[in-house]
């Protein structure tokens, strides 16, 4: 079997899909003028007004216009980009950390509205909606046996925070339909998935962007390990794109000493800006990890950079993404809006990160194919290491610039018998989903166990492993399963703890066999 024909499809796929959120900004308003000049605004204008008038068939504006935005951002970088307006609401909603809504996460489940669970203190938690619930009726909508398009569905759902929604449940547990109505409040989205303690002293967070809420999630986080006795400190960047600069900046500043200089930033106009730690940080001294790979990008990198520049701790994985671009968002007046590169960032030795753009955004984004041929997510010594841009850290480490932030601890992609591609399956929907419905037989049964008892049904056994494979061939994924059989088994048995114990737990099972955290030779407990 050709494991790199097989998987390599996907693999880049999921590069691609994650390469499209990557980018960080510093939010200020823009400067109130005008992009071009007179004459070339009054050019397009002219043209815009003369398509509308005299052209033979009908045709959108707004359209043209969108499509001559885009034209002139491609002519700049990748990370310059348009955002129409039917975008911008879901874009800011993850930037801003929250929304307005129920508060449940659900997925269509043969046509109905099935839900998987509350988030604790929301809308629905409050109302008493549990695992396994059917939402029939929202205000008097059908919402069964439709095949609702998500847009259309959301709208249903969301709404004003404290407006009411009346909605009509069937509980498959005790087969009554029941009516209930919820208060619709404001919902906080994550950005960081966990702050568990592993074992040994070690703590572990793990932050899958950097949104606005982001500083206070980790320091939250960070606090609560250092109550139980926190030692060492993994922070999780993989597969983070980035986001807020600033929020990279003050997680950096909890765990430098006070003047370290965490990032510099160069604009148009040559103009300098540093910026550098305080005093009174939560993490200052212990051992410290920072996680990345190929699709860690931007804050991720400026976070990663500080660390590794000063000599604070140890950047363990794959070379990152290369993106040391700042953009800055300016409204266009009809709530669409345009992402425009405003400067460079430098780390705190000097290095600019951003890789080279001149063949254009679609070689750019396809980095990872590139990388993957080469050789260089198995091997350290196939990294590309630009001689001529070398920098000294605080202690007189050479580091090199030019393309990314290159790990000091180098832990190569898992590639026997398509292992990574595997992974990436074992952490989509389709796991959740899968899981959803065998705890859906027999719900009761499964809430009666902890964690351990889960794990050791799950794992004890065929069953679930045979049924996972048969679930994936139904939904069109051929896999031979066999070679995976105990990873498999073990991302199962993790999903069941998540969807019925909690989210920690979870990941203190996944990350028992975690490459990476094995490289950093610090013991993982077992999940009680």
């Amino acid at each position: 079997m050709n494991l790199k024909k097989t998987y390599l499809p996907l693999l880049i796929c999921i590069a691609l899909a994650i390469g499209v959120a990557l980018g960080s900004f510093l939010n200020f308003p823009a400067p109130q003028r005008g992009m071009i000049s007179t004459s070339g605004k009054s050019k397009l204008n002219k043209l815009v007004d003369f398509i509308e008038s005299e052209y033979v068939d009908d045709v959108d504006a707004d359209s043209i216009v969108d499509l001559t935005v885009n034209s002139i951002l491609e002519k700049l970088d990748p990370h310059s980009v348009y955002i129409a307006k039917d975008e911008m609401e879901e874009v800011a909603q993850s930037m801003k950390g929250d929304f307005v809504g129920i508060g449940v996460n659900f997925y269509m489940y043969n046509d109905t509205v099935a839900v998987i669970k509350p988030i604790p203190g929301g809308p629905s938690d409050k109302a008493g909606i549990k695992p396994g619930d059917r939402i029939l009726k929202a205000e008097n909508t059908k919402l069964f046996g439709r095949k609702l398009p998500n847009d259309s569905l959301f709208a249903k759902l969301k709404g004003p925070e404290g407006s009411k929604l009346p909605i009509t449940v069937f509980r498959k547990s005790t087969g009554k339909v029941f009516n209930t109505t919820l208060t619709r409040d404001v919902v906080p989205i994550k950005s960081v998935d966990a702050a568990v303690m592993i074992g040994g002293g070690t703590g572990y967070i793990k932050i899958n962007r950097f949104a606005e809420t982001t500083y206070d999630e980790f320091k939250k986080g960070l606090a609560s390990l250092k109550q139980q006795g926190l030692k060492t400190l993994i922070i999780d960047v993989r597969d983070n794109g980035g986001g807020y600069l600033e929020m990279a900046v003050e997680i950096a500043d909890e765990l430098l000493k006070d003047k370290q200089l965490i990032v510099k930033t160069k604009n148009k106009k040559n103009r300098e800006d540093k910026t550098y730690a305080t005093s009174g940080g939560m993490f200052e001294d212990g051992k410290l990890f920072i996680l990345i790979n190929e699709n860690s990008a931007s804050a991720s990198e400026i976070l990663a950079g500080a660390i590794q520049d000063n000599d604070r701790g140890t950047i363990v994985g794959r070379r990152s993404f290369g993106k040391g671009l700042v953009q800055r968002e300016m409204p266009m007046g009809d709530g669409s809006a345009v992402r425009l590169t405003v400067a460079r960032y430098y780390t705190p030795s000097g290095r600019s990160i951003q890789r080279s753009y001149d063949k254009g955004g679609e070689e750019y984004f396809n980095e990872f194919e590139k990388r993957y041929e080469s050789g260089e997510l198995y091997a350290a010594d196939s990294i590309k290491i630009a001689d001529t841009l070398k920098f000294k850290t605080v202690k007189g480490r050479v580091v090199y610039g030019g393309g990314g932030i290159i790990p000091d601890k180098f832990v190569p992609i898992e590639s026997k018998h398509g292992d990574e591609a595997i992974n990436l399956v074992m952490q989509s929907g389709f796991v959740s989903y899968f899981v959803f419905e065998q705890l859906d037989k027999d719900r009761a049964g499964f809430q009666k166990m902890n964690a351990q008892q889960l794990t050791e049904k799950v794992t004890g056994t065929d069953e679930y492993f045979k049924a996972f494979g048969r679930y994936l061939s139904k939904n069109g994924l051929m896999f031979k399963l066999e070679k995976h059989k105990d990873k498999i088994k073990r991302f199962l048995a993790a999903e069941f703890v998540r969807q019925v114990v909690n989210e920690n737990t979870y990941y203190q099972l996944i990350l028992k066999e975690d490459t990476m955290i094995k490289a950093i030779a610090n013991p993982v407990q077992t999940a009680e």
